[in-house]
């Protein structure tokens, strides 16, 4: 723990310094645009001590309860998949195993998926964090059925039981960046249910469901 300490104290004195320094070269500078109008001066944060630099740097590294709240689904479980593809569509039925783990000390959640969707050889890996300094969730996903990447954020309700994110996805077919919204509830100590919504011409609706046992 003392090197640890040690540790955040030296990154956060060299990030004070360079964000002196930033600053001291900003304040220099011409105070005119080419156009003649004054720039605004940057406002100066106020001096923080080292201990306190230290001890911010140690609570945003430190594991807390949300990251017990993913370390709980640490293991194996079954997945029962069902798609939509377009609004009020016939539903499309896949299955699918995922692999929990926790990974970088129990700071982050790691999730991989094998299965088969419409015939086909389906794999995933999805990772989860608790950003301790925004209070928020982020959550990533990349399979071999595509090459980009989903990113969504958001807030745990603990009075649901669920989490909600955001974030945006890029269509393949016309290259346009649409909303989607993800829905993750704990419905009991064995049982989780991620709902998924897209967007199509300004329309919300749910595209998919998971329904996950663990074995």
């Amino acid at each position: 723990m003392k090197n640890l300490t040690a540790t955040l104290v030296i990154i956060a004195l060299c990030f004070a310094s360079c964000k002196k320094e930033v600053k001291t070269e900003t304040s220099n500078a011409d105070s005119l645009k080419l156009d003649g109008t004054k720039t605004e001066t940057p406002v100066a944060e106020a001096p923080v001590d080292s201990a306190a630099q230290a001890k911010a740097w140690q609570d945003y590294a430190t594991p807390g309860e949300p990251h017990k709240l993913m370390s709980d689904e640490v293991g194996t479980w079954n997945c029962d998949m069902t798609f939509w593809y377009e609004k009020d569509s016939k539903p499309e039925k896949a299955s699918s195993v995922a692999t929990v783990k926790m990974i970088l000390g129990g700071r982050y959640q790691e999730a991989n998926y094998v299965g088969k969707i419409m015939g086909a050889p389906f794999e995933g890996k999805s990772t989860l964090a608790y950003n301790n300094a925004s209070k928020e969730y982020t959550t990533t996903f990349i399979d071999n059925m595509g090459t980009g990447m989903m990113v969504a954020t958001g807030k745990f309700d603990e009075k649901t039981k669920s989490m909600e994110l955001k974030g945006d996805v890029v269509n393949p077919i016309n290259g346009i960046k649409s909303p989607y919204r993800e829905v993750y509830t704990i419905v009991d100590a064995t049982t989780r249910k991620m709902e998924m919504f897209d967007t199509k011409n300004g329309e919300e609706y749910k595209s998919m469901e998971i329904i996950m046992k663990k074995k």
